[in-house]
């Protein structure tokens, strides 16, 4: 059952306010924190200043692959419900939640069946897990089928290159949380016309469950 999105990779005020103040806002925003490679990378200085304003019912998240110590310490003060992890091992998860109290999304990059043999063992570390591509930045595609069918007794988030005029019932019966970046974006910047097509269908679908 669809509960809701994550709008991600915003870098910008006026997209980050167009989204809090939505009648149907997601209830999930991210944030890449230390993925130079990513054209949605958020310099620190800068995302401090983006994160000054009010999220009011969303939550923000930090979306970090293999995170250092360094950039960890520098966010721990910013106001991040969720820190998205890629590639980090169950203890390293571990140790991040505890130790920085966050709620933890881990991220999956997904090909094959073989990618998900270790689910389980983040199961007790895990608030929301995300199955992505692995495309990272690019926004590539992946076979929904090797997901679908998984049961975990936690919440699914899904990404991978869906677009904001995607058919949301194809997610309903393995995603709770559809997770939106390239797919709201024109020539590489967020579209506002396309994020509110988006929010209104999330909403819809989420008004027929």
């Amino acid at each position: 059952m669809i509960k809701g999105c994550k709008i991600c990779g915003i870098s910008d005020s006026n997209t980050l306010n167009f989204l809090i103040n939505h009648p149907h806002p997601p209830e999930f925003i991210g944030f890449i924190c230390n993925y130079l490679k990513s054209p949605r990378y958020v310099e620190y200085e800068n995302l401090k200043k983006l994160l000054d304003i009010n999220p009011k019912q969303c939550r923000y998240v930090a979306v970090l692959v293999k995170p250092n110590v360094e950039i960890l310490e520098k966010i721990k003060n910013l106001p991040f419900d969720y820190y998205q992890l890629y590639d980090c091992s169950p203890a390293e998860v571990r140790e991040i939640k505890q130790k920085y109290q966050k709620k933890i999304i881990t991220a999956f990059t997904v090909e094959t069946k073989s990618d998900l043999i270790n689910l389980k063992l983040y199961s007790d570390v895990t608030d929301i897990y995300l199955f992505d591509s692995k495309g990272y930045e690019k926004s590539q595609s992946f076979d929904r089928d090797v997901v679908r069918n998984i049961y975990l007794n936690k919440e699914i988030m899904i990404a991978g290159d869906i677009q904001y005029n995607d058919k949301l019932k194809n997610y309903e019966n393995f995603a709770n949380f559809i997770d939106l970046s390239g797919g709201v974006e024109t020539s590489g910047l967020k579209d506002l016309s396309k994020i509110e097509f988006f929010l209104n269908k999330v909403n819809e679908i989420k008004n027929e469950t």
